[in-house]
């Protein structure tokens, strides 16, 4: 079964011919820690101090993502506290 199609919002093509969409998403999956939002961080190597930390991403516009990473963290950690929350929109805020 194919990936249905996205609903394009906004579109953009720069000098390069690279498109930019902006698709339509039902929601938002996010991963949490102990029913707490979290970052998560990687360092590539512990043993190069000049390589700084890589942040993952842990939000995500499919279920799918957020239910693997959720599991990988559990697995690697050895736990059942990481879980998947589906997000609203609660309110908008603004840099001020």
């Amino acid at each position: 079964m194919s990936r249905p199609k996205p609903t394009i919002l906004l579109q953009d093509i720069d000098a390069n011919y690279r498109a930019y969409e902006i698709c339509e998403a039902d929601h938002i999956y996010s991963v949490y820690y102990k029913n707490r939002p979290f970052n998560l961080r990687m360092h590539p190597n512990i043993e190069v101090p000049m390589v700084g930390p890589k942040y993952i991403k842990c939000s995500f516009a499919n279920s799918g993502p957020a239910f693997n990473l959720s599991e990988k963290l559990n697995i690697r950690f050895n736990t059942e506290d990481f879980s998947v929350v589906l997000m609203g929109a609660i309110r908008v805020l603004t840099r001020d």
